[in-house]
């Protein structure tokens, strides 16, 4: 599976943004989809799952409320919608499917990784 994350970018503190991850190689219909993050100086972290049914969620405690992710399997496709962002987000995200059906908060191994996109929350 291969795994490419967009949607990345700069956006002023209160702005949006929605972060894409296609995958290519085999349907990720059966597969958890999950996002991470790793900031400058940071090690990287877990942002939010979504289970292969799409019926389970989990975020961190720090996006939740203003993140969502979400799935469309006849796209292949994951997304995180971010609203409400703060510096504090700014980051490289990462898309990551693995091939349990849920993921747990606070997961750090997955099967596949994307490359990250950068986005920055300026202040």
């Amino acid at each position: 599976v291969q795994l490419q994350a967009s949607g990345g970018g700069l956006v002023q503190a209160g702005g949006s943004l929605r972060l894409s991850c296609a995958a290519s190689g085999r349907t990720i219909s059966t597969y958890a989809v999950a996002w991470f993050r790793q900031a400058p100086g940071k090690e990287r972290e877990f942002v939010a799952s979504l289970s292969a049914t799409a019926v389970i969620t989990y975020y961190e405690d720090s996006v939740k409320g203003r993140f969502t992710i979400s799935r469309d399997n006849a796209k292949n496709t994951g997304y995180l919608q971010m609203n409400s962002l703060k510096p504090e987000d700014t980051a490289v995200y990462y898309c990551a499917v693995d091939r349990r059906a849920v993921v747990p908060r606070g997961s750090r191994d997955m099967d596949y990784w994307g490359k990250g996109t950068l986005v920055t929350v300026s202040s």
